[in-house]
């Protein structure tokens, strides 16, 4: 028979016990609330499908067959557009979609889709500003610029002509966009577009465009086109013929990814 003592001291324990194992569940549910308290990164958006689905209603809106050096469509990703600096840049160019100023080249209707990389939705009255060279690789004061909003559908399309190369990069387009309808407005992106070496190539060729006499960089020879086309985005624009004949025009498609509520400048 146990003691008064024994029985004293076992009772004691199982207290003891008791108390142990409630501070050990109190303890473990503050580190739960403090964990669950601490902000975690947000998760990568994942909006291919949104993207996908984009690009090819804008197809069908032409009634065009695809013709491009791509097998698939470019741009499935609704990450942000990697930035690029400024150059030849002239602030406040007229708000026009019509942007060639009498420059002869190749009739390029360019499809630039922005997408608002926050809601993986299209981003509406949105300006974006639009330049480039002409035939023979040179910028003009007031040719080949222009800026005009996005629609309902987040589209801003220009008429313009396919860009001759540069001497100071692979063959691009130069774009900018403000996160309302207005040029006095921030910045929320600043960037390049590209086009695949046999496009330039073949139109390099053509009548006006092979007085160009500047030297010639290849897409792998640019680091400012390895940055483009970098974390998942591709700043190439896709590109079909209109009809079977492409010096009759040419037509691009591009979706860019920003976040209106960060500006870039």
């Amino acid at each position: 028979m146990a003691s008064v003592f024994e029985r004293s001291s076992s009772s004691a324990k199982r207290v003891l016990s008791s108390k142990m194992r409630f501070t050990s569940f109190v303890s473990l549910a503050v580190l739960c609330s403090i964990a669950a308290a601490v902000p975690t990164a947000p998760a990568p958006k994942d909006c291919s499908a949104e993207v996908a689905k984009y690009n090819m209603e804008r197809r069908a809106a032409r009634g065009l067959s695809k013709r491009t050096f791509y097998s698939q469509m470019l741009d499935l990703t609704c990450a942000l557009s990697p930035e690029a600096t400024l150059e030849d840049y002239t602030a406040n160019p007229p708000i026009r979609t019509d942007i060639t100023e009498g420059q002869p080249g190749v009739a390029f209707t360019l499809d630039i889709g922005v997408m608002n990389t926050s809601t993986c939705k299209p981003l509406p009255n949105a300006m974006v500003e639009l330049w480039g060279p002409n035939a023979v690789g040179a910028y003009g004061t007031t040719f080949l610029r222009g800026a005009t909003k996005t629609a309902s559908n987040g589209i801003a399309e220009f008429q313009t002509i396919f860009p001759g190369f540069t001497s100071e990069g692979a063959n691009h387009l130069n774009i900018l966009v403000h996160p309302t309808a207005s040029e006095s407005s921030g910045v929320a992106h600043v960037g390049q577009l590209f086009f695949t070496d046999p496009w330039t190539d073949v139109v390099s060729q053509y009548t006006d465009y092979n007085k160009n006499t500047n030297h010639r960089m290849k897409n792998s020879a640019d680091p400012v086109f390895a940055a483009a086309n970098s974390g998942g985005v591709n700043s190439i624009v896709d590109l079909e013929s209109i009809n079977d004949d492409w010096p009759e025009g040419i037509i691009g498609y591009i979706t860019v990814g920003v976040n209106p509520t960060k500006l870039v400048a």
